[in-house]
């Protein structure tokens, strides 16, 4: 059965009010809730930008029964995998296995901050399968040491571990790390109905859980959607892999001059206040193959978007 599942866009609101829309959402009904993690908003209009570690963990002691994830995590420049390992046994620790834990080769807006080298695509992938490694390594609470190509490990041993490990869900949106998905992973994350990624996926040999995000603007209006997107969300109007090799909020904005309120219109975003445009979206991305699919509210209407899905566009997919 497919699981419906709600964004908690850090890049959009702060700590506090994240935890209250994961309560929020847990009481409307969805199945899980998923975070952003980012050091940067995409464009300072946005305008926040908490720790989601710190967050995970009071979403986990503020919720009850709902599926917690973060999608996606980077563990590879910014945060070393050794860290990031003991982040997560901390927060599945404390929601009671209800933790899944999204990871992908990053965006350059997030990752340069420590000064570093952004390498190529190729690269990363390869330090995400040795950062997939050495995490998995840790959560058994054994003492390691780990000499790879990119990271090393001395002598490094977590006390606090977890019953289970959560699963390790990896980003692609190509087929080559649809590919690795399958091989290391425990499931395919990705943003969109998109078939290939998925058939790639499967065809690999992959069989675990498969998420995909959509992007929705529920206002009074379908022109007031399209203004509110224009004004906070319109870097998902860019093409190409301009969102992975930028590396500043400032430069987003410059890019998103390009984008026209036509873009927003006749792009992904559900901006339509229709029930059924939301529903078609939903149905869309399940019959792609999507057995976990959630919506990213753009603009500050989250609470009005999760009375909106809990009333009438969930009862209609399920």
């Amino acid at each position: 059965m497919t699981q419906f599942g709600y964004t908690l866009s850090s890049e959009e609101q702060g700590p506090d009010r994240l935890v209250d829309l994961a309560v929020a959402a847990e009481e409307a009904g969805f199945d899980f809730v998923s975070i952003s993690d980012h050091f940067h908003p995409w464009i300072s209009a946005q305008g926040e930008s908490p720790f989601v570690w710190s967050t995970l963990g009071a979403i986990a002691r503020e919720t009850e029964e709902i599926e917690i994830g973060v999608g996606v995590t980077c563990p590879i420049v910014r945060i070393h995998p050794v860290n990031v390992a003991q982040a997560v046994a901390t927060v599945q620790e404390l929601a009671d296995g209800r933790f899944t834990f999204g990871v992908g080769t990053g965006e350059n807006l997030n990752e340069h901050v420590v000064g570093e080298r952004w390498p190529e695509h190729s690269v990363r992938l390869e330090m995400l399968d040795e950062a997939i490694h050495v995490m998995r390594e840790l959560w058994t609470g054994e003492p390691i040491s780990f000499h790879g190509e990119h990271f090393t490990v001395e002598d490094a041993r977590l006390y606090t571990v977890p019953d289970e490990d959560p699963d390790v869900v990896v980003s692609a949106f190509g087929p080559k790390t649809a590919r690795m998905a399958a091989a290391e992973g425990d499931g395919l994350w990705t943003v969109g109905p998109q078939e290939e990624v998925i058939e790639a996926y499967e065809d690999a040999g992959g069989d675990g859980p498969t998420y995909t995000q959509l992007d929705v603007c529920y206002a009074d209006s379908e022109e007031e959607a399209i203004d509110t997107v224009y004004e906070m969300w319109p870097n998902g109007a860019l093409p190409g892999e301009l969102s992975q090799a930028l590396p500043s909020p400032a430069h987003f904005e410059q890019a998103t001059q390009m984008v026209e309120k036509e873009d927003i219109a006749e792009g992904s975003t559900v901006t339509d206040p229709d029930p059924n445009a939301h529903v078609d979206s939903l149905e869309e991305a399940v019959d792609a193959g999507f057995d976990h699919v959630y919506v990213h509210q753009i603009g500050d209407e989250e609470e009005r978007a999760i009375e909106f899905y809990a009333e009438t566009v969930l009862p209609e997919v399920r």
